[in-house]
């Protein structure tokens, strides 16, 4: 039973044949030419015995045959075995199973080119497993965000077919249905602008522009926002600053980190919006006296659909932070943070300077 499963029905030929055999056994009998016109040397031809010729075409066929065998148990142990235990995981992996695991035939001081290739295979399986955790988990996600927001729509949609519904009520209901659709739009073109920016199907249009105009734009479209909240917000940034850089997708950045500030910052707060630069780097920081966040929090903040504060939860889809991370790494810039609970939460993105 145990060598059925090993046989793989693809395979039609082994190391060790009988065509090999005779080919190793003409190619030695050959080789022993040169043995004869040296014993000829000594001996004359007619005085070699019959029963010596035949003895020697013997003794050669028992030669070749422990020959062949010593090559092919030398081919398994070195190529056959541990090929086929490649091949049975390979298998087992184009199946879906990513447990797969191969240990290494040599000890750490003795590793060949099959041990190797068995640590690669090794990380290239944990890999997809990587992989396919993030896409299972990302099909989850998205399944919940989307559904969410329709079964607000359906809902609400079923309760506008009343006949008797006051006027009030009415607008309300579809003002929630109006919000709920813009938040499930809003969500699909995230989700489109990450497929895009993973697969770095954007043209990256790396025209001069002044980050410092584009910084105070960004910050006046959420005016409204903090006014309403009563936020201090503090811009300390250059006259200019010019940088190389694609201005629609930088504004992504900007937008997400001032919009995040704004969320998670109380009634009252401040916020603060700094720009420095030198001659190689342009620093942006977007710092707040919010809610902050724990290290559990901060290990997670840039994985797609998490929000680490729920009760914020109805105001994103937690795929901000992931497009302004894939964003910055496409121009070469770097983004961290820095957070303490009930103190308040630091982004930093520093890009390349333009001329």
């Amino acid at each position: 039973m145990r060598k059925e499963q090993n046989q793989d029905a693809r395979i039609k030929s082994q190391h060790f044949s009988w065509k090999e055999f005779v080919w190793t056994y003409f190619v030695l009998m050959t080789l022993t030419a040169g043995q004869s016109m040296i014993y000829n040397a000594y001996v004359p031809s007619e005085n070699v015995p019959t029963e010596f010729i035949f003895g020697m075409v013997g003794y050669w066929i028992i030669v070749t045959f422990i020959f062949c065998l010593i090559t092919a148990r030398q081919k398994y142990n070195a190529f056959d075995k541990p090929m086929k235990k490649l091949s049975m995981a390979a298998k087992q992996v184009a199946e879906g199973d990513f447990s797969i695991y191969l240990e290494p035939v040599h000890r750490a001081d003795k590793k060949d080119y099959v041990d190797v290739m068995f640590e690669d295979f090794n990380r290239m399986v944990e890999e997809l497993g990587s992989i396919e955790t993030l896409k299972n988990d990302f099909i989850s996600n998205v399944s919940h965000e989307i559904k969410t927001p329709l079964a607000v729509i359906q809902s609400y949609a079923m309760a506008l077919q009343k006949d008797d519904l006051p006027k009030e009520l009415r607008k309300d209901y579809t003002d929630t249905i109006i919000t709920a659709s813009q938040k499930l739009s809003t969500l699909v073109i995230n989700i489109l602008k990450l497929n895009k920016l993973e697969n770095q199907e954007i043209n990256q249009i790396a025209d001069p522009y002044d980050l410092c105009r584009q910084l105070c734009d960004c910050a006046l479209t959420f005016e409204k926002s903090w006014e309403e909240k009563n936020i201090t917000f503090v811009a300390a940034i250059e006259d200019r600053a010019i940088i190389h850089a694609d201005e629609g997708m930088l504004e992504i950045v900007w937008l997400n980190l001032i919009s995040n500030a704004l969320k998670f910052t109380a009634p009252g707060g401040t916020i603060t919006l700094t720009q420095t630069s030198d001659e190689d780097t342009i620093t942006v920081m977007v710092t707040d006296n919010g809610c902050g966040m724990d290290e559990a929090t901060l290990r997670h903040i840039f994985d797609k659909f998490y929000q680490g504060d729920t009760s914020h939860s109805a105001e994103g889809n937690g795929l901000g932070l992931t497009l302004s991370l894939r964003v910055i790494e496409l121009l070469g810039g770097v983004i961290s943070v820095q957070s303490e609970p009930n103190i308040g939460t630091t982004f930093t993105v520093k890009l390349k300077a333009g001329n």
